[in-house]
């Protein structure tokens, strides 16, 4: 009883090293928890239901509106080359490069969205896009951010950069309730992904940025122009 007496007593007498403490002990505790297993396991199977897809669930059911997933998953040897490289070229140029961090395109974010004064321009490459789709969710807050650092380090030192690019091509969002590159490609253009034209590869990388907004057979606005630009970038490129 003593001890406890005596420790009581010193943490009443330092209040703000307490505070910090029990901030620490949370914090550590709460990093601890990430999915550090599931992400090694991975390597050999498939990732069931994501967070964000649990999150678009929610949010039907907020809206008393029926929710239906499709989702067909394809081996990435079963993508055609043109589609994966239409998706690099939109969403991360450097993927097979880079440690999971694209360093120059997180300063030029910082740079443009500081003259902004908001949020204009984003830096995430393609594994940082996978973790926030596999376990966390699309906020803003530091501590989520932290989250994602750390598991796109921990994806990056588990699995081979095609695994990486096999799961994400089979789990993001391209329409709603339409998850994976090949019930994408039946959703935006009746096919199976192996029977897409370039054009029709880079118009459905063009639709990742907002796939309940964006259509792949739009003839105006964001997509033609985007997909255009995606087009030059790959001819650019020898692809």
């Amino acid at each position: 009883m003593k001890v406890l007496a005596s420790i009581w007593s010193f943490l009443r007498a330092h209040k703000v090293m307490t505070l910090c403490l029990l901030v620490l002990v949370w914090f550590v505790a709460d990093i601890a928890s990430l999915p550090f297993l599931e992400v090694i396991r991975l390597k050999h199977e498939r990732p069931g239901e994501t967070a964000f897809m649990r999150m678009h669930e929610g949010q039907a059911e907020e809206g008393s509106k029926a929710f239906v997933k499709r989702q067909a998953w394809v081996s990435l040897k079963s993508i055609p080359r043109t589609a994966i490289d239409a998706v690099i070229v939109a969403e991360d140029g450097t993927f097979w490069s880079h440690g999971g961090f694209d360093w120059f395109e997180f300063r030029e974010s910082l740079k443009r969205n500081f003259v902004a004064g908001r949020a204009v321009r984003g830096a995430s490459t393609i594994t940082q896009q996978l973790v926030k789709n596999l376990y966390l969710s699309p906020s803003k807050d530091p501590i989520r951010k932290l989250k994602e650092w750390i598991l796109t380090w921990w994806i990056e030192l588990n699995l081979s950069k095609a695994r990486i690019l096999e799961i994400y091509l089979n789990v993001i969002e391209w329409g709603p309730g339409v998850y994976g590159i090949e019930a994408g490609s039946e959703y935006h253009f009746g096919k199976p992904v192996g029977e897409l034209t370039r054009e029709e590869c880079a118009r459905l990388a063009a639709v990742i940025p907002s796939p309940k907004r964006f259509r792949a057979n739009a003839q105006r606005g964001f997509v033609p122009r985007y997909s255009r630009m995606i087009l030059e970038r790959m001819e650019a490129r020898g692809m």
